[in-house]
């Protein structure tokens, strides 16, 4: 019985990846870095970042609660209504970078222990630390304006609730003498060149400063640079280590 043998089929050249083809590979690969990066950035690394600087704020807490109690200042009374207080000890400024407080504010968590440093540039202060303060404003519990700034995004975001906080919430900074705290008043929306919050008195050049400010900036809105979100307070009362902490840091959001 003869067989007929099957005809050869024949070969096809392997097919060459076109210019086209490659560069659609390559942008689709981009665009799937990218994404991971965004996650990352805006979400994942914010959770890390955050517990992060939480964690050393906490810890720079606890090393000023282990050291001895620096002597407590002098106790003045109100020159109107009589009212004694501890006058609030004057802090040298700061380095750029230099740790010297930690922020608590009852309203944004139990947790909230954010490091508080000199300066407000990205690569000194603000991605690696924290908040910052700016140079050439008062330091905590003085006759001025104490102006600080922080993220709203990425990096922790330290001021991401800026625009939760509700009046009379306290805004207290933990420093190794003792504890400033302060009671938010109102929020403002201004244009990035609006450097008139940073005055003594914020927004108003020709007021002496009789009362002391915290003033609180970020960027406005979330994921943008087009404003500036900003947060005003005024101070309330310091409270030596030797003492322990205020009623102000424990008592919740009210």
């Amino acid at each position: 019985m003869s067989t007929v043998a099957e005809p050869l089929r024949a070969r096809r050249p392997p097919r060459r990846a076109s210019v086209a083809g490659v560069l659609g590979e390559i942008l689709i690969t981009a665009g799937v870095v990218l994404l991971l990066y965004v996650v990352w950035q805006l979400w994942i690394g914010d959770v890390i970042y955050g517990a992060e600087r939480n964690a050393q704020g906490a810890e720079l807490s606890q090393q000023w609660e282990a050291r001895a109690d620096p002597p407590p200042p002098p106790v003045v009374a109100d020159p109107e209504t009589g009212e004694k207080a501890w006058e609030p000890p004057v802090m040298p400024e700061p380095g750029d970078g230099e740790r010297f407080g930690v922020m608590h504010v009852p309203r944004w968590g139990e947790d909230y222990r954010m490091p508080v440093a000199g300066g407000v540039t990205r690569a000194g202060t603000l991605d690696p630390i924290g908040i910052g303060h700016y140079p050439n404003t008062e330091m905590p519990g003085q006759v001025g304006n104490f102006a600080l700034a922080g993220h709203r995004t990425t990096f922790g975001k330290p001021f991401a609730e800026i625009a939760s906080l509700r009046v009379g919430d306290a805004i207290v900074v933990e420093t190794e003498d003792g504890w400033f705290t302060y009671r938010f008043r109102t929020l403002e929306y201004v244009r990035p060149d609006e450097v008139d919050v940073l005055l003594d008195v914020p927004q108003a050049p020709d007021v002496p400063a009789d009362e002391a400010y915290i003033t609180l900036t970020a960027c406005s809105p979330r994921f943008s640079l087009a404003e500036r979100i900003i947060a005003y307070g005024i101070f309330e009362s310091f409270q030596p280590r030797a003492e322990g902490a205020p009623a102000s840091l424990t008592e919740g959001a009210t």
